[in-house]
C-alpha cells in the first residue's frame, strides 16, 4: 500500500532541494556501474533502477550503450528532474512513478539495482512485499546498496534500517544467492561521510 505521507515527503524533498542539498547525490555512481558491468550481460539486458530519483546512473548506463532501462521512484518530481536533465535521451528510458512495495511490474528484469531505497523499508510487511516482487520479477541479478551498520540511522529525516553482509544475505536467501559484498564510504555534497554496504545477488 502506498503511503500518501511517504509520497508527500519525497515530492517535497525534490520540489525544494537541489542535488547538492541532499546527501545521496553522486556525480558518478561508479560502484553501481562496476557491479552492473560485472554481470557481463548484453547491452539489451533489461535493467531497473529502483528508487532511482534523479540519480545520474541512467545517464551513464545510456552512455555505456544499455538500451533497456527503467527508472522507478515514488516521487514524480524526481523523475521529472531526471527527464529534464537527459533531454531527448529521456525518450529511451521507461519511467515509473510508484512506491516499490506496491509495484506491479509490467515485465521482468535481468538486473535490479537499488541504491538507498531498500533501507527506508522499516516494517516487516514492507520488506516482505519488496522481496516478493523482486523474487518474482528478477530473472538474473540484484545490486543493492544500503546504509551499513556503521552508517547513519536516519536519512532525510526518516528512520532507516541498517544492514551488514549477513543480514542482507539472510533477507534475500529464499530466491537469491550472494555473489559479493563490499562496504564503501560515500562522501556527501556537504562533506560528511556515510558508510554503505553494496551486495550483488544471483537468482537461484
Amino acid at each position: 500500500m502506498i503511503s500518501s505521507d511517504n509520497k508527500d515527503h519525497w515530492e517535497n524533498v525534490y520540489e525544494t532541494k537541489n542535488p547538492d542539498q541532499v546527501s545521496w547525490t553522486q556525480k558518478k555512481p561508479q560502484t553501481s556501474l562496476d557491479f552492473i558491468n560485472s554481470f557481463g550481460m548484453k547491452k539489451n539486458a533489461s535493467i531497473i533502477d529502483v528508487g532511482g530519483g534523479d540519480s545520474n546512473l541512467v545517464d551513464y548506463l545510456l552512455e555505456e550503450g544499455y538500451e533497456n532501462i527503467t527508472v522507478l521512484d515514488i516521487s514524480e518530481r524526481a523523475l521529472e528532474r531526471a527527464k529534464q536533465r537527459l533531454g531527448a535521451k529521456a525518450g529511451k528510458v521507461k519511467w515509473i512513478v510508484t512506491d516499490v512495495t506496491a509495484f506491479e511490474p509490467p515485465e521482468s528484469y535481468d538486473i535490479w539495482h537499488d541504491r538507498a531505497a531498500f533501507h527506508f523499508l522499516t516494517t516487516p510487511e514492507q520488506v516482505s512485499d519488496y522481496l516478493k516482487i523482486a523474487g518474482k520479477y528478477v530473472n538474473n541479478c540484484i545490486v543493492l546498496g544500503t546504509f551499513s551498520t556503521n552508517g547513519p540511522l536516519k536519512c532525510s529525516g526518516l528512520e532507516i534500517q541498517q544492514y551488514d553482509e549477513n543480514s542482507l544475505a539472510e533477507k534475500f536467501k529464499t530466491s537469491f544467492e550472494k555473489i559479493k559484498c563490499i562496504t564503501e564510504d560515500h562522501i556527501t555534497p556537504f562533506n560528511t561521510t556515510q558508510n554503505f554496504i553494496f551486495c550483488s545477488f544471483r537468482k537461484l
